[in-house]
């Protein structure tokens, strides 16, 4: 695939109608104010549509320069066909690896010695309370051992919007029910605390 950088007209770029990526309107305003303060931004990847250019990755960096009143974009051309383009839309955004929390935190303590956290919030993914939690953050010296028993286990499933309701009320009337031991400021360990209360009880009652 070329990796030339062509720059257009914005106009003449257009979003994928089955592109999946949403960005929260927090975090988009973040993006906003990074190409704002630094003029710069990856390349959108796109694929030739006719006159135009349909988007495969950097929906939000076109949205987020329409906003600032720039008129041209920077862009890639792929030579792709419909099935590489919905693997692509399904991929870009998802595949990734993971920081290195040493590495992160050395950025992060290099920045606020420059910028307060309150301005660092407004363009990295983090509060300024996070900000300031991490800088002040001590990597063990020794890995910690954890105990098989003590890991956290996932439960995902799926509800329409009226079973969610009924759920989140269940949960709600079971947290006054709840052990006050395990009630923390642990928002999610507290509703998984309930449900296993609302399990619980209901096991005892129809078993």
């Amino acid at each position: 695939m070329s990796q030339n950088i062509k720059t257009v007209p914005i106009e003449k770029l257009v979003a994928h109608p089955d592109n999946p990526n949403h960005m929260s309107d927090k975090t988009f305003a973040k993006l906003v104010r990074n190409i704002k303060r630094t003029g710069r931004y990856e390349p959108i990847i796109v694929r030739t549509k006719g006159e135009s250019y349909e988007i495969i990755n950097g929906h939000h960096r076109v949205k987020a320069l329409r906003q600032l009143g720039i008129k041209t974009a920077d862009i890639v051309i792929w030579d792709v066909n419909d099935e590489e383009v919905d693997i692509l839309l399904t991929t870009l955004n998802r595949l990734s690896g993971s920081d290195e929390l040493d590495k992160k935190l050395a950025i992060l303590r290099r920045l606020n010695e420059k910028m307060r956290a309150r301005e660092l919030a407004k363009l990295l993914p983090f509060s300024s309370t996070q900000i300031k939690r991490l800088k002040e953050f001590k990597l063990p010296t020794v890995p910690a051992k954890i105990e098989p028993d003590n890991y956290t286990h996932p439960l995902v499933f799926f509800i329409n919007k009226e079973q969610k309701q009924i759920i989140e009320n269940a949960i709600h009337e079971a947290l006054d029910r709840t052990d006050e031991s395990e009630v923390t400021n642990d928002k999610q360990r507290t509703k998984a605390a309930a449900l296993t209360h609302i399990a619980k009880t209901y096991i005892e009652n129809h078993c």
